[in-house]
């Protein structure tokens, strides 16, 4: 029988409720071990949920990681704590898949990074928008060439009135930003590894708060409290690759727009464009005539992962444990995953100076 799994999930809030723990649950190579949470009541309500018979509990996340048959750490905590709890969990000998985004700043992602290179442990950021069927099928098509170099993209994560008001959503303090670090975060990340291009040379970028001291909002979970919202509702950011490519970003939790969409992108070529707007949509000139190609993604379902669940986040924890396994190649590197926490931090840093920011990549 092969060697189970063994993992520590840290921070039993929504997104390990929704995400981590249910789709790790399926999977017959994994035992979820040990809960950690501030607030005691979480841990044991997942213990009992998903926990093998002998799991174990914490309020502190450095009790669980002396557990030396633990294999494997989930970081499901709030944006602040990413950084410290990933390298303590590195350090300590656990690979580690960390909830986006991957910091609230560039250094701590690049501190990250290098805790997983000197301890030789795998460190991976929950993107799973990449494992949807239509951004596998745009990916087979940028890497085969067919729409040819990518010069201009435009990444989108926009919500009409759709403001998280629970957790710590709303708090700079511990996430970073707003709807820019959150789902923005996803857009971006997509549009990079669609391009395959994670060399940025310069960003400018705006945020706004512009929505969020309003009241009656017909917001999609309850109106917001106006004095909890310290983050932008809004920000638009411009980044200039070192090729010359240019990718824009645009991202909301609040912006009265009246097709919102999210963790799309459009992607123009000099042989052809896709964009994921209007489902997939491939553009091309054939014949002296332009031509629309819109692959049909309901049939066959999902073509490159045979599975239990063909839901998104479910095949990124399979591809990820598969990795851990030694099975096959991690998806989502954090060396493209900082890179997105560089361009995000840019986009904010450009808001509060009114200046571009260059990047040095040397």
């Amino acid at each position: 029988m092969e060697k189970k799994v063994r993992i520590g999930v840290v921070g039993c809030g929504g997104i390990a409720n929704g995400k981590h723990m249910p789709n790790l649950k399926m999977i017959p190579e994994v035992e979820i071990v040990a809960f950690c949470d501030i607030i005691p009541e979480r841990a044991e309500k997942a213990k009992a949920k998903f926990g093998t018979e002998n799991a174990k509990t914490y309020t502190d996340y450095k009790e669980l990681l002396k557990d030396e048959t633990i294999d494997v750490v989930h970081v499901c905590t709030p944006n602040r704590s990413h950084s410290f709890i990933t390298i303590d969990a590195l350090e300590s000998g656990k690979h580690v898949m960390c909830e986006k985004p991957m910091a609230k700043t560039y250094a701590e992602a690049k501190a990250m990074y290098e805790a997983s290179v000197r301890t030789g442990k795998l460190l991976s950021i929950g993107y799973q928008n990449r494992q949807c069927g239509e951004n596998l099928y745009a990916k087979a098509v940028c890497d085969a060439g067919e729409i040819g170099e990518i010069y201009y993209a435009k990444a989108v994560a926009i919500r009409r009135r759709a403001v998280p008001t629970w957790g710590v959503f709303l708090n700079e303090y511990e996430q970073g930003g707003g709807p820019l670090i959150d789902i923005g975060t996803h857009a971006l990340d997509l549009t990079l590894w669609m391009m395959n291009n994670y060399k940025p040379k310069m960003v400018v970028g705006n945020t706004f708060r512009k929505l969020a001291n309003q009241t009656n909002t017909a917001n999609a979970w309850g109106d917001w409290d106006p004095e909890k919202f310290t983050v932008e509702d809004s920000a638009f950011g411009y980044i200039v690759m070192e090729n010359g490519a240019v990718v824009t970003l645009e991202s909301s939790w609040a912006l009265n727009v009246a097709e919102p969409r999210e963790a799309c992108f459009v992607l123009c070529g000099d042989k052809g464009g896709i964009d994921t707007l209007d489902d997939i949509r491939v553009n091309y000139v054939k014949n002296g005539r332009q031509c629309i190609e819109k692959p049909n993604m309901d049939c066959g379902g999902v073509a490159f992962y045979e599975g239990d669940s063909d839901d998104n986040a479910f095949i990124d924890q399979r591809i990820w444990i598969d990795a851990v396994l030694g099975k096959r190649e991690q998806c989502v590197k954090p060396e493209q995953a900082m890179v997105v926490t560089q361009i995000l931090e840019a986009i904010y840093e450009s808001a509060k100076t009114g200046k571009p920011v260059y990047i040095n990549n040397d």
